[in-house]
């Protein structure tokens, strides 16, 4: 009994160590700082890289192909649900995908390329279709297969149940959530937002959170996750500052956790329950102590009912396939027409006007181009710092436009677009309503906290 006991706190410690020095913990390579994922991200890259557009054409057609066949709900897609759950999608994220490939393959054939005047030429050249394929998810496709085989170490032996029970005694009263909301919130800040949704929907669904905390959870915890703010760093090239830049992230989040639920439209919503009578009680469980050891326990209790390599694998390649199939078309159809609307109209100069102001007072350099990037976080988070990274030349202004993209969080694409899907109640006004509260929140912070270490 007691080698067992000891086996599953070896089976929790060993993973979760590994997994938070892959991913969490900044070391200085090559005279700059970075994560070791990146490093291995980068060697690969290195090793592959001409394949890399050409496997990210491959991958975008094969999303936007299946994707069209399982719009049918085809009867082989309960035999193979990895296969179901990476490219059931609807119409809508259907459409996205096979514009994707559309732009992904006229701009692997380079049609009109140099001809930036035709309306292919818009869509090919090397300052749009161009840039993201070779300069984004030539990056992105190394990033996300790492990311998918290795974040089961953060998320599948204990560390988010270990965390939640720690966390259980300061949700409540600092964040007016339950002490439980803790795994879902740090489901969402090392694995991604989408399975922090996901939680928080199922949970409400089952009577265990009320409306006011479901609303709470899904908007303002479930955030972007770290492979993702990995990319937007990288994008930018300013991968020396992560471990600034990941803290105050997590920094920004807090406050903004503090603040938006005890404004409107979140403090407006009512304390009721889809299902009655379901909602646990705080205290620790009878025959515990501590948190500590509550937290323990549940690590162990993780550990003991994880399914080995085979699971660890599954769970890999379900991550990996997830990001490849489901995000990569994405990019490239949203990336690929906001760097055309942004290099080629008005628009964005327009709708971040009101923020211009602001970013004068808070001295941003370039703040004309660092406002364009301010709305369009809403429908996708990666394009802020793919246009920042095609029109802004200053490091301070990057680093600003980085941070926002991922604090703003609610971005249509993906998490908003979920909880707009979801049961839970919030509708786009409201979503939007808390965008601009975040990246009000989150300018006021990160602005001056950027002045400390960067000079304009």
């Amino acid at each position: 009994m007691e080698n067992k006991q000891q086996g599953s706190l070896a089976g929790f410690l060993v993973p979760s160590i590994i997994g938070i020095a892959l991913f969490m913990i900044p070391v200085q390579y090559d005279g700059s700082w970075t994560i070791v994922v990146k490093i291995i991200a980068d060697m690969i890259s290195d090793a592959i890289g001409e394949m890399l557009p050409g496997l990210c054409v491959g991958i975008v057609t094969l999303s936007a192909i299946l994707g069209v066949i399982f719009l049918s709900k085809p009867n082989f897609i309960a035999t193979y649900p990895i296969v179901a759950n990476t490219f059931s999608t609807t119409a809508i994220w259907v459409a996205i995908r096979i514009v994707g490939a559309i732009f992904i393959w006229l701009t692997y054939l380079g049609v009109d390329a140099d001809n930036p005047d035709s309306t292919i030429g818009l869509i090919t050249s090397g300052d749009n279709g161009g840039f993201v394929l070779h300069d984004l998810l030539s990056v992105l496709v190394v990033i996300f297969f790492l990311a998918g085989l290795l974040l089961p170490l953060l998320l599948d032996f204990g560390l988010l149940e270990f965390i939640g029970a720690m966390l259980t005694k300061v949700m409540r009263p600092l964040f007016t959530i339950p002490g439980r909301a803790a795994v879902d919130c740090i489901t969402s800040w090392i694995g991604d937002g989408t399975l922090g949704v996901m939680l928080t929907a199922n949970q409400y669904e089952g009577g265990y959170y009320s409306k006011r905390e479901a609303a709470i959870i899904s908007t303002t915890f479930s955030a972007v996750s770290i492979t993702f703010s990995i990319v937007v760093l990288a994008q930018v090239d300013l991968m020396e500052y992560f471990g600034l830049y990941y803290l105050l992230i997590c920094a920004i989040g807090i406050v903004c956790a503090l603040i938006l639920p005890r404004i409107p439209p979140l403090s407006l919503k009512k304390d009721e329950y889809l299902v009655e009578g379901k909602a646990m009680g705080e205290s620790l469980p009878e025959g515990y102590t501590s948190s500590f050891q509550y937290g323990i326990a549940l690590a162990r209790q993780r550990v003991a009912e994880h399914g080995g390599a085979g699971q660890f694998l599954e769970g890999s390649f379900k991550n990996a396939a997830g990001m490849w199939f489901g995000v990569l078309p994405v990019v490239m159809c949203i990336g690929t027409l906001a760097l055309v609307l942004a290099n080629h109209t008005t628009i964005f100069d327009t709708l971040g006007l009101p923020f211009l102001p602001l970013l004068q007072l808070l001295d941003v350099p370039q703040a004309t181009e660092v406002s364009k990037t301010m709305i369009v976080g809403f429908t996708d988070m990666f394009t802020p710092s793919v246009l920042a990274a095609g029109t802004i030349t200053s490091p301070m202004a990057k680093f600003i436009v980085a941070v926002i993209s991922v604090t703003q969080l609610i971005y249509l694409s993906e998490v908003g677009g979920l909880i707009l899907g979801s049961k839970i109640p919030v509708n786009l006004p409201e979503l939007f309503i808390l965008f601009l509260e975040r990246t009000i929140i989150s300018l006021l912070i990160a602005a001056p906290v950027a002045h400390m270490f960067f000079t304009a």
